[in-house]
């Protein structure tokens, strides 16, 4: 009796730390290629891509990256966990890999501001201005929306607050990924069928 408990504890502790390092890889990788995107986006695009377009392909590569919680899910179900996850355990996943990539896409971005893109703020209210332009606002309208992004400018020099509105971005984003993914990977073990 002993000896079982010790092997099932023994058993539990291995799929523990198996789960741990699919959360961490999973997270780490989906934060990496969001932030490597965001990064890499503010270098490359020119101009002449709209402030509607960047956003589509920010969130677009942000759900691409996050698709690794639908991976991690079920790599955790099938190979540790014999093939069974309750919506729960899945959801509890899903978060975990949503809070690590959070974090790694946050840090990355905070790095990248203060140093590769000093001058964001600047070229946003550019393409904000482009836009309104292009759409038709009033004066009035792009004077008032320059002086909201000047006080975000502010606002974002204080790393806490960049750092909290940043992981805003994301982590909602995966939280409902993390649900999506928990509804579709759930599997209940087999009823086990007693002879008659």
């Amino acid at each position: 009796m002993i000896a079982r408990r010790l092997i099932s504890r023994s058993f539990a502790a291995i799929n523990q730390n198996k789960m741990k390092k699919i959360i961490f890889v999973c997270g780490l990788i989906a934060g990496l290629i969001s932030a490597g995107w965001c990064v890499v986006g503010e270098k490359v695009l020119n101009d002449s891509v709209g402030i509607n377009a960047r956003t589509w392909l920010g969130y677009t590569f942000m759900i691409l990256a996050l698709s690794l919680i639908f991976v991690g899910v079920k790599q955790y179900r099938d190979n540790y966990n014999n093939g069974v996850i309750s919506f729960g355990r899945a959801f509890v996943v899903g978060l975990y890999i949503t809070l690590i990539a959070s974090t790694t896409y946050v840090l990355i971005w905070l790095v990248a501001f203060y140093t590769i893109i000093p001058d964001y703020f600047e070229k946003y209210a550019q393409l904000v201005r482009q836009q309104m332009i292009a759409d038709g606002a009033s004066a009035a309208a792009i004077k008032q929306q320059m002086a909201q992004i000047a006080s975000l400018t502010v606002m974002y020099k204080n790393p806490v607050f960049n750092f909290l509105f940043t992981f805003l971005e994301i982590f909602p984003v995966g939280l409902v990924i993390s649900l999506i993914v928990a509804a579709i990977l759930r599997k209940k073990p087999a009823a086990i069928e007693s002879p008659v």
